[in-house]
C-alpha cells in the first residue's frame, strides 16, 4: 500500500490562482507523506503542525535560533541580495539614492513607497521642520541624567518619554494619527540626540534652527557655540545626509525586529522606537564601527597590517577582523563602497585621518587573501562610517545615536507596514523545552 498522504491547508488570496508548488515531506516516524505549499520561496511554519506522531502530539515545529532562516513578515520596503551586494529601498538602488536624493526625500520614499512629487516634498519638509522642537519638560528629563550618562541611553529614555506627551499615539489604527507620530519622531529624534550630547559635555542646549536642512540643523544643535548664526560646512552637511540615507533601513535586522515585535502589541510608536534604539545600542549592532576604530588604533601603522592579518588567520578566532563580513552580505557591502568614495571628500575638509591609510591597506590585503575571500569576508558599512564620524568630530558615544537618527525612518516604515498587515499578530515565538517535568515538591525542612 502507498503511504498515507496528508496535505497541509493551502490558503490563497481572493482571486489569486491556486498554489501549484509543494514541498513533499516524508515523516519516517509514521510513514506519512505531507505536501506543504510553497509560496515566494517559503513554506508557512504553521503548516508543519499537521506533521504529528499521534493525536496528542503538538505537531512539528522549526528550531531557528537568531532567525537565521525564518521570515517573520512580508515587506515591500527593502530588498537585499547579499550574494550580489545589492541594496534597494522600494526598488531604487542605494547608490542612486545616496547620489541624487536628500535624506528627507529618501525617508518619504521608504515610508510611502514612491518618490515624492515637488509638492509632496515641500509639504513633507515643512511638516518635519515645524516639529523639531520638544516640550521643555523633556529638557528637564535630560538634565536629570548623570553627567557621564551614555547619549544612546538618554535617547532611548527620552524617546520613550515622548509617549507621555502624545497619549493619542496609542490609537495606532488611525492612519492620520500614525502619520502625525511618524512626523514627530523623525523631527524630534535629532533634537533629543543633540540635547543628550550637549548634556554629556556640560553645554547649554542649542535649539533647532528651522532655516537649516535636516542634517545642517543637527550639526548646529551639536556644535553651535556663541556665534549668532551657525553655518554648517556644505561637504560635511552632505556627508551626514548621505550617512542617514545609507542607514535608513536594512530589512529585518535586530533593531527593526525589535520595533516590529514590540509594536505588534499595539503599543504606541514611541515605546516601540525606544525598544529599537535599545537593540541598536548593543555592541554587535550599532556599536560595530567603534570596534573598527579600536582595531585600527590597535594595529597602529600601515606597516603592521600584514602581521595583524597573520594573527587573525592563526589565532583561532581570538583576533577578529572587525568591519568585515555581514550576516546578509556575502559580497562587498554596497554602502561601504559609497562611504569609501565619500571619505576623500570629508577628509579634504577635516584633514586626512591617519587611520584611513591603515584601513585601506587592511582592505587591500584582505581582499587579495584567499583566507578571507573564501569566507566571503568583505568590508561592511561599519568599516568606513566610524572613520568619517570621527573626522567630523563626533565622539564615539554618538556613533550609534547617529545610526538611530537615520534608521528611525526605516523603523517607522516597518512599524506602519506591520500595523496594516492582516497576517501579523502579537509576536509570540515558541520554545523547545528541555527542563524537568512533574517534579515532586520537597518541603523546605527536608532539603538538607
Amino acid at each position: 500500500m502507498p503511504p498515507e498522504v496528508a496535505t497541509a491547508p493551502a490558503k490563497t488570496a481572493e482571486g489569486a490562482a491556486p498554489k501549484t508548488e509543494f514541498l513533499t515531506i516524508t515523516d519516517n516516524r509514521t510513514g506519512k507523506v505531507y505536501e506543504v505549499p510553497i509560496e515566494n520561496g517559503t513554506i508557512k511554519a504553521p503548516d508543519l503542525r499537521k506533521i504529528k506522531t499521534g493525536p496528542d502530539d503538538f505537531g512539528l515545529m522549526t528550531y531557528d535560533p537568531a532567525y537565521m532562516n525564518t521570515a517573520s513578515c512580508k515587506s515591500t520596503i527593502t530588498f537585499i541580495d547579499g550574494d550580489k551586494g545589492i541594496l534597494e529601498y522600494r526598488g531604487y538602488p542605494i547608490a542612486e539614492l545616496a547620489e541624487r536624493t536628500s535624506f528627507l526625500e529618501t525617508a518619504w520614499l521608504v515610508l510611502n513607497g514612491e518618490l515624492p512629487t515637488k509638492e509632496q516634498y515641500g509639504e513633507w519638509v515643512d511638516e518635519v521642520t515645524v516639529h523639531t522642537m520638544v516640550h521643555e519638560n523633556l529638557t528637564s528629563l535630560i538634565k536629570g541624567f548623570r553627567y557621564d550618562a551614555h547619549p544612546m541611553a538618554m535617547l532611548a529614555s527620552s524617546v520613550a518619554a515622548l509617549s507621555t506627551f502624545y497619549p493619542e499615539a496609542k490609537n495606532v489604527h488611525d492612519p492620520e494619527n500614525r502619520h502625525r507620530q511618524i512626523v514627530r519622531l523623525i523631527a524630534k529624534t535629532p533634537t533629543l540626540a543633540a540635547f543628550a550630547y550637549r548634556h554629556s559635555i556640560g553645554f547649554p542646549f542649542a535649539y533647532p534652527d528651522n532655516e537649516l536642512s535636516f542634517a545642517g540643523n543637527f550639526l548646529q544643535m551639536m556644535y553651535r557655540a556663541a556665534e549668532p548664526k551657525y553655518v554648517p560646512n556644505p561637504v560635511l552637511e552632505k556627508a551626514l545626509d548621505v550617512l542617514y540615507i545609507l542607514h535608513a533601513d536594512h530589512e529585518q535586522n535586530c533593531s527593526t525586529s525589535a520595533m516590529r515585535s514590540v509594536g505588534s502589541s499595539e503599543v504606541d510608536p514611541y515605546c516601540a522606537a525606544s525598544a529599537a534604539i535599545s537593540a541598536l545600542f548593543g555592541p554587535l549592532h550599532g556599536g560595530a564601527n567603534e570596534a573598527v576604530l579600536r582595531m585600527l588604533k590597535g594595529i597602529g601603522s600601515k606597516a603592521k597590517v600584514p602581521a595583524f592579518v597573520k594573527d587573525v588567520k592563526e589565532s583561532g578566532g581570538e583576533v577578529k577582523l572587525m568591519g568585515f563580513g555581514h550576516r546578509v552580505y556575502k559580497n562587498y557591502d554596497p554602502r561601504a563602497k559609497i562611504l569609501k568614495q565619500m571619505a576623500d571628500q570629508v577628509f579634504g575638509v577635516t584633514g586626512r585621518n591617519p587611520l584611513l591609510d591603515i584601513a585601506l591597506e587592511l582592505e587591500r590585503i584582505a581582499l587579495e587573501d584567499e583566507y578571507f575571500v573564501n569566507r566571503k569576508l568583505y568590508p561592511n558599512v561599519d568599516f568606513y562610517s566610524g572613520l568619517i564620524y570621527q573626522a567630523m568630530k563626533f565622539p564615539v558615544d554618538m556613533f550609534p545615536v547617529l545610526f538611530a537618527i537615520g534608521r528611525m525612518s526605516g523603523w517607522l516604515a516597518q512599524w506602519n507596514e506591520m500595523i496594516q498587515d492582516k497576517d501579523q499578530k502579537i509576536a509570540r515565538p515558541r520554545q523547545v523545552y528541555l527542563g524537568h517535568r512533574n517534579r515532586a515538591f520537597v518541603p523546605f525542612e527536608k532539603r538538607g
